[in-house]
């Protein structure tokens, strides 16, 4: 290629005088010489000459005159090499008097066996005021005759002079980098897309001095667009990024970074980059990466809004290339260490180059993440596209991996034109055919499908979700969908697939669907568990019980799209992830897999969803942002997440953290109260030993509290707690002895029977009781840091929990008596049942408004009056949080996890009587379940609230978590926020913190 490029620059020099100073082979038309330099006249009529009227460098310039049709112009014999790719720029001007067009440059040729086809390389709009820039990149790869460059002009009739145009050949552009500054004052090769103008500007600039501003947008996707074909290669990764910030009078506005391709003329659109806020006077980063997975004839890159038409600025865009690093083949693959399929989901771009091979090595089944769904494969109604999914297919079966089709029937990535003017009848016909075409193209191909996705709502009374399927046509979608697929492959087992699986309530709405499906004679052969979890929570366990639920129902079950967040809520974001949170992922991993092999007789496949964290989901929802959350990393190297699964000897220790709040339990070997105010902090399960354990801070040292879960008493059954390198031991018989740094033993023995605690003289002291499952410790010991509680067994098992445990303030507990007020905003006689909590614990400021709280309950619903004493109440900002308000927070289940489950709530009552909802998601499981009334008093205001706990049987006795905060807002700002218990600030994200409100019949 070399060769032949440097013939064609050789052969080119008679005609081009000048040669571009940075590039031996860039070829200039500069016009200095007095001759045409090879351009010629298209058109008849047409003139080109040289004239010394105008020019953009030197003297002189090309005149084309005498055009009566837009295609005339001035043409040459395009020096371009099949397969090289160019860079063309040129400087056009309008002859003093013409009206503005765009001008452009423009390649004809005519493909062999094909017709001749017009391409543009560049375009701009051009007046009579000055040179204007036009710049592109060029490349072909089919044989080609006549080949022409030539430049036109929207106005039939218009003159135009041509300046300083240079071809510069690429030596291989698809691996050099593309960068935008603007820095020049031109739009630097950036066009609009429809009617937006683009306009280099000193206004704003994220560097140096200059961006572009875009305005005049006539759609949201309309804005800055960048040719890029022939600057990414098939197969390759590259890194995108620009900076953006909004335009003048433009107050909020979601920007994102995306990619437009054609093939044979078919657009397709993919995102680099999600829409991200962009604050008013801020420059925000757009980045991401992306992957050419298809042969194009037209690729650019682009800046949209999620909505509207608004202005903003771009600058300071790259564009560069990713040179992969060779997959890892000293370690072991992970399909030869489990006892299962273990698979990944995969895009079309996970198949090619570096990930296709580290897919091939580590993986026996695969599940296309979007090829196969609706709006992928029909999305009109009998059109049927199934090039994607034939393309995975054929990949997954070239190398002998089973394949999970995914997903025939889902409430989401359905076209609008499935549900369209659908009564049932020819809804389940448009099921049918599209469920049959599917399964009987892929039959002896795909062996599992999920046939239903996302089904289950546990937050309604039947447990089922409100899909538009269901509105419509009911249960019999789902029976439909089955029957059909089943029909068309009888071999392929058929599943049904759900998240959340894990949690008791979804858990059991999933379980009794599944059994009445089976029990109705259903074709239901599996049960499908997502698994998108983070690396605190759910337990393992919850996994764990999940899966021996549904094995009494007889059905296969596959783990179908785990992945472990880094992150335990929806908002935070690391710039970069700390090392100590993925060797906690690697433990969380381990744990995982531990369990899976323990249940592979219940499992038939474990699939990751996506194999390398720079293709994970999670990098854009909820929101954009860093996260890692799969077994090898963005480089495609082995994470300690992936030791966790092959070869957890490999990982690092966690380093777990536990607070021990104030309090003083009785060491009796019962459960109090006092531990029952937080959950237990669980050590994993080995073998059939687990344990949960807790420890409370007082002036008498560490109490620890280990549950342990242990079938088979032997006795050699026993827990050790190491605190600050000294261990003392607990024997499940009763016998306590510690051990001193010199090593003398107190040698204490238990005198009282198997329940008695056991003492040593001035030393230590602990309890232990049998329980169902196990037996309980209790011990005060004396106060450190550094814990390690080991529980071991008779047999050998032997699990623990490693870390550091520190102080933190005792948990408040309240209570709320049983009472119904009326829900008036009026303090009746109800309330004085209920004792009064104060608002004391400052997370913002140090004074200001506060409040007086008290709770009843009765049926299904707490009640909550907060009394504010706040003399200026203040609702003039537009966002809830910073308005004068009472934000009650509930856990029914009193979990105190970092993060919210479905049932938890953020209740937030402005003083006007306004209420805002926040939870998990979008607070879908909680948003109706309040109802508040308000009233201003002198000096403040009372919010009287009733909040509807459908998720749990109330009575006396049970304990939620509770908390409530008040906000003072003063004009548009927020002043100061207090709170009951929390003082972490983090109650809208993390109920780990919130108090505890205890029930009780009085």
């Amino acid at each position: 290629m070399r060769t032949l490029r440097a013939l064609v620059a050789a052969a080119l020099l008679c005609l081009v005088p000048a040669l571009s100073a940075h590039a031996a082979a860039d070829l200039t038309y500069d016009f200095e010489n007095g001759t045409t330099q090879g351009w010629g006249p298209r058109g008849d009529g047409v003139s080109v000459t040289v004239t010394p009227e105008a020019a953009h460098g030197g003297t002189s310039s090309l005149l084309t005159t005498g055009r009566t049709a837009t295609w005339h112009g001035a043409s040459i014999a395009a020096p371009f090499v099949r397969g090289v790719g160019y860079t063309v720029t040129a400087y056009a001007r309008l002859v003093s008097g013409q009206p503005a067009a765009t001008i452009a440059l423009t390649v004809q040729r005519t493909p062999a066996g094909g017709s001749t086809t017009y391409e543009r390389v560049a375009a701009a709009t051009v007046t009579d005021g000055g040179w204007t820039r036009l710049s592109g990149n060029y490349l072909f790869t089919a044989e080609s005759a006549d080949v022409q460059l030539y430049a036109e002009s929207s106005d039939a009739t218009g003159q135009f002079y041509l300046d300083d145009i240079v071809v510069t050949p690429l030596g291989d552009p698809t691996r050099e980098p593309v960068g935008s500054d603007f820095e020049d004052g031109t739009a630097q090769d950036w066009a609009p897309r429809a009617a937006a103008a683009l306009q280099s500007s000193a206004e704003a600039a994220h560097a140096g001095g200059r961006s572009l501003a875009v305005s005049g947008r006539s759609a949201s996707w309309d804005g800055p667009a960048l040719n890029v074909l022939g600057r990414m290669a098939k197969g390759d990764k590259y890194a995108l990024s620009v900076w953006v910030r909004l335009g003048p009078e433009a107050t909020a506005g979601r920007l994102g970074l995306s990619i437009e391709r054609r093939t044979g003329g078919t657009p397709s659109y993919e995102r680099v980059a999600s829409p991200k806020d962009v604050p008013a006077g801020e420059w925000v980063q757009l980045s991401g990466t992306y992957t050419l997975a298809y042969d194009v004839d037209f690729l650019s890159v682009y800046i949209e809004s999620d909505t509207g038409t608004f202005p903003f600025y771009l600058d300071d865009f790259s564009m560069k290339y990713l040179q992969p690093k060779p997959i890892q083949t000293d370690i072991p693959a992970l399909k030869d260490k489990v006892p299962f399929v273990m698979g990944s989901a995969l895009t079309r771009p996970d198949a090619l180059g570096v990930h296709g091979e580290l897919l091939a090595r580590h993986f026996s089944g695969v599940t296309p993440g979007n090829e196969l769904k609706w709006d992928a494969t029909e999305p009109h109604e009998g059109e049927f596209t199934f090039a994607d999914g034939d393309f995975l297919v054929d990949f997954a079966t070239r190398h002998g991996m089973t394949i999970r089709g995914h997903t025939l029937a889902w409430h989401s990535q359905t076209p609008d034109w499935v549900f369209q003017n659908a009564d049932k009848e020819l809804l389940l016909k448009r099921l049918e055919t599209h469920v049959r075409t599917l399964v009987t193209r892929y039959k002896g191909k795909i062996a599992a499908w999920d046939v239903v996705n996302e089904v289950v709502d546990e937050n309604q009374p039947d447990g089922l979700r409100r899909s538009k399927w269901y509105e419509i046509a009911g249960l019999d979608f789902i029976r439909t969908a089955f029957r059909v697929a089943h029909e068309a492959d009888p071999a392929a087992k058929l599943f049904i697939n759900d998240y959340n699986t894990e949690f008791p309530r979804k858990r059991e709405a999933l379980y009794a669907l599944v059994k009445r499906l089976k029990e109705e004679g259903v074709p239901i052969d599996g049960v499908g568990h997502q698994l998108h979890l983070n690396i605190e929570h759910p337990p393992a366990s919850s996994v764990e019980a999940t899966i021996e639920r549904f094995a009494t129902l007889g059905v296969d079950q596959q783990i179908t799209e785990l992945d472990v967040s880094v992150y335990t809520d929806f908002v935070s974001s690391y710039d970069t992830i700390p090392p100590e949170l993925l060797v906690q992922q690697g433990h969380r991993y381990k744990e995982l897999f531990d369990v899976f092999r323990r249940q592979a007789a219940n499992l038939s496949s474990v699939t990751v969803w996506g194999e390398s964290d720079d293709v994970s989901w999670l990098r854009s929802w909820p929101i954009p942002r860093l996260n890692a959350p799969l077994l090898f990393d963005d480089d495609l190297q082995a994470k300690p997440a992936y030791w966790g699964v092959v070869d957890p000897s490999r990982l690092p220790p966690p380093q777990r953290r536990l607070e021990a709040p104030a309090g003083t339990p009785k060491v009796d070997g019962k459960r109090d109260l006092e531990w029952d105010l937080l959950p237990d902090s669980p050590v994993a399960r080995v073998g059939a030993v687990s344990a949960g354990f807790q420890a409370r801070s007082s002036g008498k040292g560490l109490y620890v509290l280990a549950e342990v879960t242990d079938p088979t008493a032997g006795k050699d059954d026993r827990v050790t707690f190491t605190v600050d390198g000294t261990p003392y031991v607990v024997k499940r018989t009763g016998t306590s002895h510690t051990v001193e740094r010199t090593g003398t033993p107190y040698g204490v023995e238990q005198t009282g029977g198997p329940h008695a605690a056991v003492k040593g003289t001035g030393g230590p002291k602990a309890a232990v009781r049998p329980t169902p499952s196990g037996y309980r410790v209790e011990a005060l010991l004396p106060t450190g840091t550094d814990v390690d509680v080991t529980v071991s067994d008779s047999a050998g098992a032997s699990t623990s929990w490693t870390g550091k445990v520190t102080a933190a303030p005792a948990i408040k507990l309240t209570s709320a008596a049983h009472r119904t007020p009326v829900l008036d905003g009026a303090v009746d006689r109800a309330w004085s049942a209920a004792p009064e909590i104060r608002t004391a614990t400052w997370i913002q400021g140090t004074s200001g408004a506060t409040a007086r709280v008290r709770s009843l309950w009765s049926g299904s619903t707490l009640y909550v009056l907060a009394q504010v004493t706040d003399p200026t109440p203040s609702e003039q900002s537009p966002n809830p949080w910073e308005q004068d308000s009472v934000e009650i927070f509930v856990d029914p289940g009193n979990g105190k996890t970092k993060g919210y489950e479905d049932d938890d709530g953020q209740y937030r009552i402005s003083f006007s009587g306004r209420i805002t909802v926040g939870g998990t998601f979008d607070a879908g499981g909680v948003k109706d379940h309040v109802k508040a009334v308000t009233r201003t008093v002198p000096g403040g205001y009372v919010v009287e609230a009733a909040i509807e706990l459908p998720t749990i049987t109330l009575a006396p006795g049970t304990l939620l978590g509770f908390d409530t905060q008040v906000n003072d807002a003063a004009g548009t700002t927020r002043t100061s926020a207090v709170t009951w218990n929390d003082n972490t600030g983090r109650s809208y994200l993390d109920t780990s913190h919130w108090g505890v409100l205890r029930l009780t019949q009085g």
